[in-house]
């Protein structure tokens, strides 16, 4: 192990020394981050992230500096200073040279490693950001803190949707499901409900634990193919979830030491089809400790209690493990050094047959002879001029080292010695079959550019496969139909061969939770085993089928004359196996047992086990003399044993002269170019363009129909709907016309009405008039009256005056007397 230095001294040099293999303790390199003043002072990382190749880890530390690392050119960069600590990170956008960075003042920041320019700038978080969940597209994206968590439009960086809940509740993770739309929210009461990212509907809700066996969740992990849910808390139980059937599959229990679990990190394996086995466990101790959650044996652990591990992250590819340290230092871990016991190949397995006259512990009171299995040293039986069997330890051959490199293949397999295991056994091991098929394929698992290709969507030619070939599982339609896009957008041809899914489904079933090494798989299976099948397209390849034929009129003169006498050609007995790759006549076992062999020999064997099919059905044909019949044989299952099928190709291999053998008219196996898929272009250019001018052609004459279909519907409801209209006009009209009437009719009859209510106004008026002019006659009658009696007393009044004066004057004086 070395110790890399990152050194920000006052001329600003930082440098990383080259790792050396990884130690016993799987430690490639360890990474410091100093800052050398006055006194030394080390500057801590907090989060680290791989980007989706796995070659390279987004590393922060709490002074806001972000740094890239290659792990294959051996080379770091400082990309941004945030000038804050990160609280976590996201390197598997989109866009590859984009990442997500979320800050200690509650943001998220999106950076391009390239431009070290800020893309974007989302706020929205009241606390500290805690996980960000990128959707596998790389479009979406989810962050959660303590009190919310909030799902983002990577494309436009705008807030979508917002789960707030109750304080008491608290949320403790939010994530995506790997390919799925599918999300996950796991709150502090143990609850766990899924959600469709589209419509944000709940999916299902998992089953709370009973309080007694609750574990306090903290941690999760789940598979690559997202069926496998493994939740960890306050317990040194892990509770491992099926999500397909919603049920607690098995409740695990960690070591005495283990207290709490702080993380769970599934190890990917390129071969187990997304169903991880690998599970790493970080507790309170700071020891990593990897088990196999089938079996539940401790595998490896990482750390130790002197250097204890804070937090790590997997790389996608299964290879590397980046652990950020107590002491703020990074270790990078080989996988392949840890498991390297693991990774071994697989060991033939020998029946090792005793011999009983010998051992007598060997044969039971039944009589019956044990057979013991060993998987210790490759061993096969071999004859002794004795009479007892004995075994001998085979020992590979020490061949020149040109030899050795040629059949040396990745992870440290080699190809002589596999066709050995093959020839002995007739078969590979079952647990291990994929493991050898990658390594015979020398697949290069390209992750950016297969992105590149599922990134287009599905192709035209495609969008109505389950019309051709209705599949009752609707997954396995949908990789079907990926696979088969993939293909035509990498090479035009595969848009126009109509037998592709026949030979891609196949391997669609047997990869179906691993699209890219489908890809790869059906990809390599096309340029080696499909040499020169297109030179004649769209017609079957003649060329391919002249081969097989020479090798049957040289081994089995009498069945061809008996096709040719019956009118049957090798497009009928040869292209119906080629054009299924045998997956119609034979089961899925013998299937895989053809393809071991077929992968570890030349491509040409699998033209000699067309022929060698044909001449081990020899006695049925030879039977038949209707051509239904004989396309029947070739289109279904038949009493064959493919051994007897295997065996026969490789007599013909042998057996078959130079001058006709296939080997010499097929190219050798060349493996997929790493990074970019080859370009696959052989084939009559002129035809295929022609196809898709056509096609286009017929696209735009149908698209120029629907159109006017659609036109003519538009214009018939168009005028339907005139004519609908002009109907409501008239009926509005006629009902206009008679509430007029009727309007009128109440207008004539309130003008009446206002008449005679006149005629009464007028007659009640003239009374009135009538009655005040005879008050006003009463009151001057009574105003006269009154005057008069005025008068009269007045009169009165004069009188009585008058009459006391005159008896005033009649009285005498007495002065005179």
């Amino acid at each position: 192990m070395q110790t890399a230095d990152l050194a920000n001294k006052e001329c600003g040099k930082i440098w990383l020394r080259k790792p050396t293999p990884a130690a016993h303790d799987g430690v490639m390199v360890n990474i410091v981050h100093s800052a050398t003043a006055y006194h030394s002072k080390m500057i801590r990382f907090l989060h680290v992230t791989f980007d989706s190749t796995g070659d390279n880890v987004l590393a922060g530390d709490h002074q806001g500096n972000i740094y890239v690392f290659n792990l294959t050119r051996n080379r770091f960069d400082l990309v941004q200073r945030t000038m804050q600590a990160c609280t976590a990170l996201a390197f598997n956008l989109r866009r590859k040279t984009e990442y997500l960075v979320a800050l200690a003042d509650h943001s998220i920041k999106c950076f391009d490693t390239d431009t070290k320019e800020l893309v974007s700038w989302m706020r929205g978080h009241e606390s500290a950001v805690s996980s960000i969940s990128v959707h596998g597209s790389g479009r979406y994206a989810l962050t959660t803190s303590n009190d919310t968590a909030q799902l983002w439009d990577l494309d436009t960086f705008q807030r979508k949707r917002k789960l707030n809940v109750r304080q008491s509740v608290g949320i403790q993770k939010v994530f995506f499901l790997p390919l799925s739309n599918t999300i996950l929210s796991c709150f502090k009461d143990d609850s766990i409900f899924a959600w469709e990212n589209d419509t944000l509907n709940c999916k299902y809700q998992l089953p709370t634990p009973e309080e007694g066996s609750r574990l306090h969740y903290k941690s999760f992990a789940v598979s690559r193919d997202g069926r496998v849910l493994v939740a960890g808390g306050k317990s040194s139980l892990l509770h491992v979830w099926c999500l397909d059937t919603r049920k607690l599959l098995r409740m695990i229990q960690m070591p005495i030491k283990v207290r709490t679990v702080r993380q769970l990190e599934f190890l990917p394996d390129s071969f187990d089809g997304g169903s991880n086995q690998v599970l790493g466990v970080i507790s309170q101790d700071g020891i990593m400790r990897f088990i196999n959650i089938q079996t539940c044996k401790l595998i490896f652990d990482i750390g130790s209690h002197d250097e204890g591990i804070t937090t790590s992250s997997v790389s996608p590819n299964g290879r590397y493990i980046v652990s950020v340290m107590d002491n703020g230092s990074l270790n990078i871990y080989s996988v392949q050094a840890l498991t390297h016991e693991v990774n071994k190949p697989p060991l033939p397995l020998v029946k090792v047959i005793k011999d009983f006259t010998k051992d007598k512990n060997s044969v039971d009171q039944s009589g019956v002879t044990k057979i013991s299995m060993t998987s210790t040293k490759a061993q096969r039986p071999w004859k002794s001029k004795e009479s007892n069997v004995q075994t001998r330890v085979l020992k590979p051959v020490l061949n020149s080292a040109l030899e050795d490199k040629e059949n040396e293949l990745p992870d440290g397999l080699n190809k002589k010695r596999l066709l050995d295991l093959l020839l002995g056994f007739g078969e590979y091991p079952a647990k291990y079959r994929m493991f050898i098929w990658r390594s015979l394929l020398q697949l290069p698992e390209n992750h950016v550019a297969f992105s590149n290709l599922i990134d287009k969507g599905t192709h035209g030619a495609f969008l109505h496969i389950h019309e051709e070939y209705p599949i009752k599982s609707m997954k396995l339609l949908r990789v079907l139909q990926r696979t088969l896009s993939a293909l035509a957008h990498w090479s035009a041809i595969f848009s126009e061969t109509r037998y592709l899914p026949l030979l891609t489904f196949p391997f669609v079933k047997l990869f179906q939770n691993n699209q890219l090494i489908c890809f790869e798989v059906v990809a390599t299976v096309i340029v080696n085993w499909c040499q020169h099948w297109f030179d004649y397209f769209p017609n079957p390849p003649i060329n391919i089928l002249s081969m097989v034929e020479n090798v049957l009129v040289h081994h089995d003169k009498e069945l061809l004359r008996h096709f040719e006498n019956r009118g049957i050609t090798s497009q009928i007995y040869v292209w119906p196996l080629l054009e299924t790759l045998f997956s119609e006549v034979l089961t899925r076992e013998e299937w895989l047992k053809l393809f071991d062999n077929a992968f570890s020999n030349h491509p040409s064997f699998f033209l000699m086990a067309a022929a060698a099919y044909v001449i081990c059905s020899r006695a049925p044909l030879l039977q038949c003399n209707q051509r239904d019949d004989f396309e029947y044989f070739f289109h279904h299952r038949n009493t064959l044993d493919v051994n007897t099928i295997i065996k026969e190709a490789y007599h013909l291999m042998e057996a078959t002269p130079a001058d006709i053998h296939p080997k010499h008219l097929l190219e050798d196996f060349i493996p997929l170019t790493k990074g970019q898929y080859p370009i696959f272009n052989k084939y009559p250019k002129f035809i295929v363009d022609f196809q898709n001018q056509e096609r286009q052609r017929i696209r735009q004459e149908e698209l120029e129909y629907l159109r006017e279909r659609q036109l003519a519907h538009e214009m018939e409801a168009e005028a339907q709907k005139r004519k609908a209209e002009d109907e409501a006009w008239y009926q509005e009209q006629n009902l206009l016309q008679e509430a007029e009437n009727q309007r009128r009719k109440i207008l004539l009859e309130e003008e009446r009405k206002v008449i005679e209510q006149r005629q009464r106004l007028t007659s009640a008026k003239r009374d009135l008039r009538l009655k005040e002019l005879e008050l006003l006659d009463r009151a001057r009658r009574r105003f006269l009256n009154h005057q008069q009696n005025q008068r009269k007393m007045e009169l009165r009044r004069l009188d009585d005056e008058i009459e006391r004066k005159s008896c005033f004057l009649t009285f005498p004086n007495p002065s005179s007397s």
